[in-house]
């Protein structure tokens, strides 16, 4: 699963604000058009953060029920990985967060990764993971940019 797809957009608020959006797994139906329903499993007894989730993912080509196991890193990075699910045999994700120099806005960047067990071309594949990440980051800076103004 060495392929990835990456992509990043620029939001105007400070990475904690981005994060707490981030981290509230749960809220993801709300913002987020593939995500149908998220249930936090477990909490990393530290943070209180989701360490394990449910979710219920239909993104069109993909629809799939997978459990993802979550690792947070503060408010600048948090990487998932699957441990189970109907349709894929591997997944792994992060977002990367990144203040801009001399802005209150912040970079984030977003990485996944995603090996189905149907094959998929390396073109589909590709796209399915650029749409995924494209619709999750315009989700993510509309729902951070409303929430904190």
């Amino acid at each position: 699963m060495a392929d990835r797809t990456r992509a990043s957009i620029q939001i105007g608020a400070p990475a904690a604000d981005i994060m707490a959006v981030i981290a509230d797994l749960p809220a993801y139906p709300e913002w987020t058009g593939e995500v149908k329903q998220a249930e936090v499993l477990e909490k990393d007894p530290g943070s209180g953060r989701a360490a394990r989730v449910r979710l219920s993912i239909d993104a069109g080509a993909l629809r799939d029920r997978q459990v993802l196991d979550y690792t947070f890193d503060g408010d600048h990075a948090v990487h998932w990985t699957l441990v189970e699910g109907d349709m894929l045999r591997a997944l792994e994700g992060s977002y990367v967060l990144t203040p801009v120099e001399g802005s209150d806005a912040t970079s984030v960047e977003y990485t996944l990764a995603v090996d189905a067990k149907i094959p998929l071309f390396g073109m589909m594949k590709t796209k399915i993971e650029k749409v995924i990440i494209d619709r999750a980051l315009a989700g993510l800076k509309k729902r951070v940019e409303s929430t904190v103004r």
